[in-house]
């Protein structure tokens, strides 16, 4: 899948559900959402290569997953009732790595749950700070996040549909 595609098929589709939720999205969150899914899994891997963790945002079970069914219980149950995938971290950890809409919700509901304001788009050291914060990579490479960021930044701004309009498309829709 394209990185166009995960934006328009599974990051936005994931945050207009959350937006039902008390999870406000905009421009900020997906881009910076797009680009930990390229620092991540260069928007390819589902699974880690040579490791435990799943989805393109790569969570591990005993990381991130553990941290959303403790931070985020209420929006993440939410998820996981409209994606009819069982309530439990064995099984949510399990289905990041083939369904892309949860993957897509747990990134946002990651950030999400950090007090801090999401970086203004453009910021690429401040998104990249916000990133090592909330996914605490083993191997950083911060020489390729600007890279992963721009194009994030290109998508993003070049969606045909603005996040605005999505939303108030949405509405009441299931995923």
């Amino acid at each position: 899948m394209t990185p166009k595609a995960l934006l328009t098929n599974a990051i936005d589709p994931a945050n207009a559900f959350l937006e039902k939720q008390g999870v406000h999205s905009d421009d900020r969150a997906r881009v910076l959402e797009m680009t930990i899914w390229g620092q991540e899994s260069d928007w390819r891997a589902r699974r880690q290569i040579g490791g435990p963790a799943r989805g393109f945002p790569q969570f591990e079970k005993g990381g991130g997953v553990a941290q959303l069914f403790a931070a985020t219980p209420l929006q993440l149950r939410a998820v996981c009732d409209e994606l009819f995938i069982p309530y439990n971290q064995s099984d949510v950890f399990e289905a990041m790595a083939w369904n892309d809409v949860l993957s897509a919700a747990m990134t946002r509901l990651l950030l999400w749950q950090d007090p801090a304001p999401l970086p203004a788009v453009g910021d690429v050291q401040a998104g990249w700070n916000y990133y090592q914060r909330n996914w605490r990579p083993g191997a950083p490479h911060p020489n390729v996040w600007p890279a992963k960021y721009g194009t994030a930044m290109g998508l993003v701004q070049s969606a045909k549909v603005p996040f605005e309009q999505l939303r108030s498309a949405v509405g009441g829709m299931p995923l």
